[in-house]
């Protein structure tokens, strides 16, 4: 990927795998620009809305999300690299497939991201 900045796709999905895993919100947060727009079809259930903006609103929700699932862990199965953005494919504890696509800014911080579940099959 061409940018102005350079990330390493697999370290980035490495560091965000690890932040999920250690349960540790200001890891997590780190990747995140302070106005960060994140949309989750999840976040309508904890949050009240599907997309989410800025940091202390996205805390919230992770959060929550991190309390009710104290058993949360992900293993990365896929990065897949495209202009400026990426996608993590990953699966939880339960073995269920998702995504997670993050646009960067100049500096590589996360601006916007989209969080993508395995939908059931009816």
């Amino acid at each position: 990927m061409t940018t102005a900045y350079t990330i390493d796709p697999w370290k980035f999905a490495q560091e965000w795998q690890d932040g999920w895993n250690s349960h540790d919100l200001d890891r997590i947060m780190a990747h995140y620009h302070e106005e960060v727009v994140f949309r989750s079809a999840r976040a309508q259930a904890l949050a009240g809305k599907g997309e989410l903006v800025g940091h202390s609103a996205l805390r919230r929700y992770w959060a929550k999300a991190l309390k009710h699932q104290p058993e949360l862990k992900f293993q990365v199965q896929d990065v897949l690299v495209g202009h400026e953005m990426l996608v993590i494919i990953y699966s939880n504890q339960n073995k269920n497939l998702a995504t997670e696509t993050f646009y960067f800014n100049a500096e590589g911080r996360v601006f916007r991201a989209a969080a993508c579940h395995q939908a059931t099959r009816l």
